[in-house]
């Protein structure tokens, strides 16, 4: 395995036969399946509340939640998804993606379904605004799909949601 370390993911270089239970969405999608968000959201719960306004359940998305504490159940998932991620580290790179979404991506077979990284943060961190998506998309090979600030807007509410049903039915 190869470490980076400004990002602290881990890069398997052969994948290991783990089986692990599959999750289930926190949020499931009502009739067809069309991909899936995974996000991450701290104890300020600001990108639990965009997510919940986003409704991507009636679009036909599920919905997973990487867990906030180590002792909840691992999130495995095992289907396409777009990983949406707060940015932390108070403008210090290096710090910029939450433990616990290193931990999520470091499962090889996790990091096998991503397809795209959406990203919020406050612009006072500066250069490091939405560093997270950044370090994700590079170190995951994925596109960085969308930025926002914080809990977003009414705006970015619309632009996320209809891109990635988009998104997802163009792939």
């Amino acid at each position: 395995m190869t470490r980076n370390s400004a990002a602290g993911l881990v890069v398997a270089q052969a994948t290991e036969n783990v089986e692990s239970a599959v999750s289930t969405p926190e949020f499931a999608a009502s009739g067809t399946g069309i991909g899936a968000l995974v996000y991450f959201s701290s104890a300020s719960e600001n990108t639990a509340r965009f997510v919940a306004g986003c409704r991507f359940q009636d679009q036909g998305i599920n919905v997973y939640r990487v867990p906030l504490k180590a002792s909840e159940p691992a999130l495995n998932v095992r289907e396409p998804y777009v990983i949406m991620v707060p940015t932390y580290g108070g403008g210090v790179i290096k710090k910029a993606v939450p433990i616990q979404v290193k931990r999520f991506l470091n499962d090889p077979e996790n990091r096998a379904w991503i397809r795209g990284v959406i990203a919020s943060g406050n612009t006072n961190f500066g250069e490091a605004y939405c560093a997270a998506g950044d370090i994700i998309s590079a170190k995951c090979h994925v596109p960085f799909l969308y930025k926002f600030e914080l809990m977003g807007t009414p705006e970015d509410t619309a632009a996320v949601k209809n891109g990635l049903v988009k998104f997802f039915t163009a792939e």
